[in-house]
């Protein structure tokens, strides 16, 4: 039988490091069950080797011909920190297309260069960390307030779009063959947690039930249950008085039991060490470990389950959780198919080293940051220019950066586009382009004489790019511009910026002035809007950014992208950042009027709304809401539009929201077109989470709005297109 097995092992292509009689090869079996296979193998293992298979740098097994695996891989906009790959536009420029299936498409092209990677890195034997197939992706914690640096890593500041795009992007990323994990996604940080990066390995989040169930938790349940995720990473902070890592409600009853998850439970890295070190929550690393395992994390990345022998010889943790951890672990494994061997029907074994960075990925990055871009002004019209214009001048400290189109967690490339070679190559080649950089980033100019502010008043039009990057925002290791560990103690630019832009904007003369910004967060224009004739949001917008800018400012293509974020006026408009309470924030529960609200963004063409029709306006508790509505393009563009379809209940009392998206479409419109569409809200959308964080068929009158922007007289007088309204009652 044994070496009938030896046989099938070797035609299967397995390469046997050690063969032992002693070893049950059976796990290598496809037709067998994955927990069936990874029960098998574990069993064999010492309780030693287990313990190997817990941390992010797992061992290899010799004798079991298991080799390294480090679990540890980014993968946010594209495959990261592991050589060349296609740098998309970062997760919060995703958001803003309102596109879940261009995020899919996104994320199949990020899972096809992380697959062919892997295949040639395992080929060279290089077992590393960022090598593998587990990639701790997405980030899909709320962006509650705009001073988080990290708040680029997300979708927005919207429960229900975070979870659209989300669920888009892990299904993308994990393939959809019955049978195997094209990679592995995984959801994090679980849960409560955007801050403030300073304090996030010891600080307590608290929010009510009503918060945690209404904003926090909707995207991780969506991730799990719709999108069938991998992972799930535990964060750094407490919940609730437990710290993430060690919080049996949040990873056993919740994940596990209510949503029957069955992937694995990594923690973020140094989480596990921080249970005991940083929340004091035990007083010996054995014992932070011990809480950890017992609670449910699976994978430790970081080293303190080094200790879990010592933890084993006090009686902290037993031999069967270790085990069964590890078969969790395998499990994972085995659905990437990484013990099939070299020949198993795996359809995602063999991707090609042509795949990577490919002209087809360079193309959709392209098309994901066109798409992405949000016209936030366009007085009398000044865009798009002309590519005949005589003397355009480009200037701001990012008009040729590369740093700024990459955003955080990013891979490299050999063919990033900056916005001043995307513009050069746009123009007629009679054109006298002018160029300075004319400020530094992030600090007052060294030299004080500056002749770039006076080429504005010779020129026929000032393109001004300003904005951040991921060195000043961004996560508290790698922001190192920083001056409060990687988050905003403003929303304001560099003051250095700031004076820039109002001196351009006093010398230009009459000519116009575009500006464009560059960030991974809202940026107050307090004092620089006012003389700005256009102005466009561009996020970290990847390798083709320079290009894409170009595309939108020339008008190859009109911007169609919507705000995923509230823009403030100011941090006054804003509660302390530490308060995780969600009344104020976002556009669902902010009252005061921000400088552009959720959802917006303008195209070239102009956007009619008409004729909402409601099936029923009285609804009984398990029925839907089916609007209809036409929606026309008046202009003289073909474009793109994002319709967008709120509840408002009237009587806003028990700190529900003020307003909730419950659906979205983007549609493409030829100019002079008109579309029906329609939208069909579940009845499950339409349950109100009570302060007990309860959902609830709550009775009584509500408002139906369909636009292109959030609703509110602010989105109308910055050109949105007037919205089509209805009441239906509840019953």
């Amino acid at each position: 039988m044994k070496t009938q097995l030896f046989s099938i092992l070797l035609w299967l292509g397995v390469s046997m490091t050690i063969f032992s009689q002693d070893v049950d090869y059976s796990f290598y079996d496809t037709s067998l069950p994955i927990e069936d296979r990874a029960e098998i193998l574990v069993s064999q293992m010492t309780l030693e080797e287990k313990i190997s298979q817990l941390t992010n740098s797992s061992a290899g097994i010799p004798r079991l011909n298991i080799l390294p695996y480090d679990w540890w891989n980014e993968a946010l906009h594209g495959v990261a920190r592991n050589g060349k790959a296609t740098i998309f536009p970062q997760g919060i420029a995703v958001g803003a297309t309102f596109d879940p299936d261009l995020a899919y498409k996104m994320a199949d092209a990020i899972s096809t260069e992380g697959r062919a990677k892997f295949k040639i890195s395992q080929e060279k034997g290089n077992y590393s960390k960022f090598a593998g197939l587990t990639f701790w992706t997405p980030n899909v914690n709320i962006f509650r307030d705009p001073r988080w640096g990290r708040g680029q890593e997300t979708y927005g500041e919207d429960p229900f779009l975070m979870s659209k795009i989300g669920v888009a992007f892990v299904k993308g990323l994990q393939g959809n063959d019955e049978k195997y994990l094209k990679a592995a996604a995984c959801a994090k940080h679980f849960a409560v947690h955007s801050g403030p990066e300073k304090d996030r390995h010891h600080f307590n989040a608290e929010p009510n039930m009503q918060d945690f169930y209404e904003t926090y938790m909707p995207a991780f349940e969506a991730l799990v249950n719709e999108a069938k995720v991998e992972g799930v990473m535990a964060a750094y902070n407490a919940v609730f008085g437990d710290p993430s890592c060690s919080n049996k409600f949040l990873l056993q009853d919740l994940v596990r039991e209510k949503w029957g998850f069955d992937g694995y439970i990594v923690s973020d890295c140094g989480a596990v060490n921080g249970v005991w070190e940083k929340h004091k929550k035990a007083e010996t690393p054995q014992g932070g470990a011990a809480l950890a395992l017992n609670a449910g994390v699976d994978l430790n990345c970081g080293d303190t389950y080094r200790y879990l022998p010592k933890a084993v010889e006090e009686g902290l943790v037993s031999e069967e959780i270790i085990h069964k951890r590890t078969v969790q672990l395998y499990k994972t494994r085995f659905r990437l198919g990484l013990l099939d061997g070299k020949d198993s029907a795996n359809p995602y074994s063999n991707i090609s080293g042509d795949k990577i960075h490919c002209q087809e990925h360079i193309d959709l990055a392209r098309e994901v940051a066109q798409k992405s871009i949000v016209l936030l002004k366009n007085k009398n019209n000044i865009l798009p220019l002309s590519k005949d214009i005589k003397i355009p001048y480009l200037t701001g400290p990012f008009a040729n950066s590369s740093d700024m189109l990459m955003g955080s967690y990013y891979g490299v490339s050999p063919s990033l586009v900056t916005i001043l070679e995307g513009i050069t190559d746009r123009l007629n080649p009679g054109t006298s382009l002018n160029y300075r950089s004319g400020a530094l980033p992030f600090q007052k100019n060294i030299n004080p004489k500056n002749w770039a502010p006076f080429v504005a008043s010779e020129s026929d039009v000032t393109i001004c790019v300003v904005g951040l990057t991921a060195d000043f925002e961004g996560e508290e290791v790698d922001a190192i511009a920083s001056g409060n560990v990687g988050d905003k103690i403003d929303l304001k630019l560099p003051q250095n910026q700031i004076d820039y832009v109002k001196e351009i904007q006093e010398r230009k003369g009459d000519s116009p002035f575009v500006l464009v910004i560059a960030s991974g967060s809202p940026v107050s224009l307090e004092g620089i809007e006012e003389k700005c004739d256009a102005i466009l949001q561009i996020w970290y917008p990847g390798e083709q950014g320079g290009n894409a800018v170009a595309d939108v400012i020339f008008g190859d293509v009109s911007p169609s992208g919507h705000l995923p974020i509230t823009f403030p006026k100011n941090i006054e408009q804003l509660p302390p950042y530490e308060d995780y309470s969600m009344q104020g924030r976002t556009y669902k529960y902010m009252k005061e009027e921000p400088m552009f609200p959720f959802g917006f963004g303008l195209t070239y063409s102009k956007t009619e709304i008409a004729d909402l029709q409601l099936k029923s306006t009285k609804l009984k508790k398990g029925s839907d809401l089916v609007a209809i509505v036409k929606v026309s393009n008046t202009g003289e563009y073909d474009i793109d539009e994002v319709v967008q379809l709120y509840v408002c209940p009237k009587d806003v009392n028990g700190g529900i929201p003020l307003k909730s998206l419950k659906a979205f479409k983007r549609l493409a419109l030829k100019k002079g077109e008109t579309k029906e569409i329609s939208f069909t809200v579940d009845s499950a959308d339409l349950l109100i989470v009570d302060e007990n964080g309860k959902k609830v068929w709550r009775k009584g009158e509500y408002k139906i709005v369909v636009g292109n922007s959030s609703p509110g007289e602010l989105s109308t007088k910055l050109g949105a297109a007037v919205p089509q309204e209805k009441s239906i009652y509840l019953k």
